[in-house]
């Protein structure tokens, strides 16, 4: 394991924390995904090989342990590796406020969004039966434009393929819009106002979106520039 060399307690914490995707394996684990598949989701851009080796390096750090859980192997912080979430929130902080993204295209994934959302989505927010909500991205490629939320027994999942059922909603809008009104860079009613989100479906599941998508975490910090 290579490192730089010096004793110096920065230079220490830097070996784990600063290695490219790092911070980003730390902030799913600590959002709760366990599986390596589910790791996987909120880094797709990263090689399932190079995932598997960081999160053995982290193991070796003394950050991860796996364990056998009911659906197989398990990736679960440790109490030093708990002890990284102030510094990852800060990290989120600090680049959002001095260095926040310019929504390029580049930065837009329609799969990194989708998984992002799924963990400030209010189940309480919906209608007590099976609801079933369509997100249309128009301009992505085709294997990205549809995406489907589905809330059923106060739990939420975001499905990249039909689930089979009819669509009780369906939400329409670009991708650049949609991660602008997820980050707070614009209000869901503007949106809504301007025609940037359409929504097609009954007049109670159009009144309660505002409700149950909640923004980021990040979205109340406003740009320092």
């Amino acid at each position: 394991m290579s490192g730089y060399g010096q004793y110096c307690p920065l230079a220490k914490g830097a070996e784990v924390f600063a290695e490219r995707w790092t911070p980003l394996i730390l902030r799913e684990l600590l959002r709760g995904a366990f599986s390596f598949n589910d790791v996987h989701r909120g880094v797709p851009r990263m090689s399932r090989s190079l995932l598997s080796a960081r999160l053995k390096k982290l193991e070796l750090c003394g950050i991860v342990e796996r364990r056998c859980g009911t659906a197989g192997v398990e990736y679960r912080l440790t109490e030093a590796g708990a002890a990284l979430g102030p510094v990852v929130t800060q990290l989120g902080q600090w680049g959002q406020k001095w260095y926040r993204t310019t929504f390029d295209s580049k930065e837009l994934d329609a799969g990194v969004l989708m998984w992002d959302m799924r963990c400030t989505v209010d189940p309480k927010c919906f209608p007590p039966e099976r609801t079933i909500v369509q997100f249309r991205f128009p301009e992505v490629s085709r294997n990205q434009r549809d995406w489907w939320l589905v809330n059923e027994n106060d739990e939420v999942d975001f499905c990249p393929s039909d689930p089979g059922s009819e669509t009780d909603l369906l939400l329409v809008t670009s991708l650049k819009t949609m991660t602008r009104v997820w980050m707070g860079d614009l209000e869901f009613d503007a949106a809504l106002r301007s025609g940037e989100i359409q929504l097609s479906g009954p007049r109670d599941l159009k009144r309660r979106v505002g409700r149950w998508l909640r923004r980021s975490p990040y979205a109340d910090i406003q740009s320092a520039r």
